[in-house]
C-alpha cells in the first residue's frame, strides 16, 4: 500500500454568485417580478414558453447589472449580445435560457476584500453577465404533505439575474463567506437587489480545488469541484471547508485527484455528495438569440449611471473610521446602508462628537426602530435631534442615561427640542 503524505497543501476557491435583481418586472417580459404568491402566479406567455411569443430587453435590468459591474471595477462591454443556452429542465419551459455566453457585460474587475484579521485580499472579478432565472421544482406539497412525485413554480422563471464569476482567490470557507458578506452588501447599497437569502435573492456555489505538495515535493491538483446552490453564509463556509477536506482526504486514501463535478450539500450530516459529472460548454450548444437586439452601451449612458453610484462602502467606511473616529464595526454598520449613512451624516452638521453621535443611533436609534419595526430614518426623528442629544452629553448637562427617555419623548410627541424636554422631565445635571 502506497503511503501518502501531506507536506503542504494550497487551496483554491473561485466563486459563481448568481444575484436577483429588484427590478418591477422580470428580464424579457412586463410579468411581475416579486417573491411569493401563489404557485404559476407570476406568469405569462412570455414566461411560459408559448409558441409566436417574443422576448423584450428590460432595460432597467442592464442598468442595475452595469451598476454592479461598475462598482466590482470592471470594464464595461460596448457591445454584447444575447444568446441561447439549450438544456431541458422541467423547471425552464421554452427548454432554453436567455443568458450571455463569449461577450459578458461586465469583464476584469477586482474588488478589495477585508479580511477578518484585518488584511487586504484582492479578489479578482472574472465576467459578470446577465441571464433570466428558472423556475423551481418543489419535492414536497405545500403544507409539508409527501407526495411522490415532483411540482413545478414558475413564479421565479424569467427573472432577472446577474451571474458575478471570480478567479480562484479565495484560500478558505471564512474568506468565501466574507466575501459572499460584502458582496450582499454593495449590492443592497446599490439598491439593486434585497440580496434577502432566505428569499432566493442571491445563491452561491464556490468552485474548489486543492494543490496538494507530497513528501517529495510533487504537485498533485485535484479537479475542481462545484456545489450548488448554497443559501446561507454559514453553509457557504462549513461546505466549503468540508470539500476541501474531503479533496484531500480522498488523495491521501486512493491517490485520485477526481474528475470535474458538481456536488450538492445535505444539511443533515454536514457533507457534500455528488451530483454528476460537471458539463462543458459545448454541451448548451450556445448560439446567438435571433429574437433580441444586442446591447450598445454609449458613453453618455456609462457616464450616467456612474454619477449615480456615489461613494462606495468600502469607501465609505474607510473614511468613517479615519474622519469621524468611529470603531470598523460601527463604519461597517454605518455605510453598509446608503440611506442609514446619508442619514448619520446629516447628524454632523455643527459640532457634535461623531462618535456620540453615531452612538446614540445605534443604541436608542435602533432601539426604536425595532420597536416601531421600521428604519431609524423613516422614524419622523429629524438628524438634528440625535445631534442635540449628543452635544447635550457632552457639555455634561444631561448624563449619558437620561438620552433614553428623552428619545422616548420625541418619538411620541413627533419632535421638538431635546434641552425643552430634558427640563421638562427633570433629566438635567446640575
Amino acid at each position: 500500500m502506497v503511503e501518502r503524505i501531506v507536506k503542504s497543501y494550497k487551496v483554491l476557491v473561485g466563486m459563481e454568485i448568481h444575484v436577483q435583481l429588484a427590478t418591477k418586472s422580470k428580464m424579457f417580459t412586463g410579468a411581475a417580478n416579486g417573491f411569493g404568491g401563489e404557485p404559476n402566479s407570476q406568469v405569462d406567455p412570455v414566461v411560459l414558453g408559448l409558441p409566436g411569443v417574443l422576448p423584450v430587453m428590460n432595460k432597467t435590468a442592464v442598468e442595475y447589472a452595469i451598476k454592479v459591474g461598475l462598482a466590482l471595477g470592471c470594464k464595461i462591454a460596448k457591445h454584447t449580445k444575447w444568446d441561447r443556452k439549450s438544456y431541458y429542465y422541467p423547471d425552464l419551459p421554452k427548454n432554453y435560457q436567455i443568458s450571455q455566453y463569449d461577450l459578458p457585460l461586465c469583464n476584469e474587475g477586482e474588488f478589495d476584500l477585508t479580511l477578518k484579521d484585518g488584511t487586504m485580499r484582492k479578489v479578482r472579478i472574472r465576467r459578470a453577465h446577465l441571464e433570466e432565472d428558472a423556475g423551481k421544482l418543489l419535492h414536497e406539497a405545500p403544507g409539508g404533505y409527501h407526495i411522490d412525485w415532483s411540482i413545478v413554480d414558475l413564479n421565479r422563471a424569467g427573472t432577472p439575474l446577474l451571474e458575478i464569476v471570480t478567479e480562484p482567490d479565495l484560500a478558505s470557507g471564512e474568506e468565501v463567506a466574507t466575501f459572499g458578506q460584502e458582496l450582499q452588501k454593495l449590492v443592497q447599497f446599490l439598491g439593486v437587489s434585497h440580496a434577502q437569502m432566505q428569499m432566493g435573492h442571491m445563491r452561491f456555489e464556490p468552485n474548489i480545488n486543492v494543490h496538494i505538495t507530497d513528501s517529495q515535493g510533487q504537485i498533485h491538483k485535484t479537479a475542481i469541484t462545484e456545489i450548488k446552490n448554497l443559501n446561507s453564509f454559514s453553509v457557504l463556509q462549513r461546505a466549503t471547508d468540508f470539500e476541501v477536506q474531503r479533496q484531500i482526504n480522498d488523495w491521501i486514501e486512493t491517490g485520485s485527484l477526481g474528475k470535474k463535478s458538481t456536488y450538492g450539500w445535505d444539511e443533515a450530516s454536514e457533507s457534500t455528495w455528488k451530483q454528476r459529472d460537471k458539463e462543458q460548454a459545448h454541451d448548451y450548444r450556445y448560439f446567438p438569440d435571433p429574437d433580441l437586439v444586442p446591447v450598445e452601451v454609449s458613453e453618455e449612458w456609462l457616464t450616467e449611471l456612474k454619477s449615480q453610484i456615489g461613494e462606495l462602502p468600502v469607501a465609505r467606511r474607510k473614511r468613517y473610521i479615519e474622519q469621524f473616529g468611529l470603531s470598523p464595526a460601527d463604519a461597517a454598520t454605518f455605510a453598509g446602508d446608503r440611506k442609514l449613512g446619508d442619514f448619520y451624516e446629516s447628524t454632523l452638521a455643527h459640532d457634535a462628537r461623531p462618535a456620540r453621535t453615531g452612538s446614540l443611533i445605534l443604541s436608542h436609534g435602533f432601539r426604536l426602530a425595532n420597536i416601531r419595526s421600521k428604519p431609524v430614518y423613516e422614524l419622523g426623528l429629524e438628524p438634528i435631534v440625535f445631534e442635540e442629544v449628543a452635544k447635550l452629553i457632552d457639555s455634561d448637562a444631561i448624563s449619558a442615561s437620561a438620552a433614553g427617555p428623552i428619545f422616548d419623548r420625541l418619538l411620541e410627541t413627533g419632535g421638538g427640542s431635546a434641552a425643552a424636554i430634558a427640563d421638562e422631565l427633570g433629566l438635567r445635571q446640575v
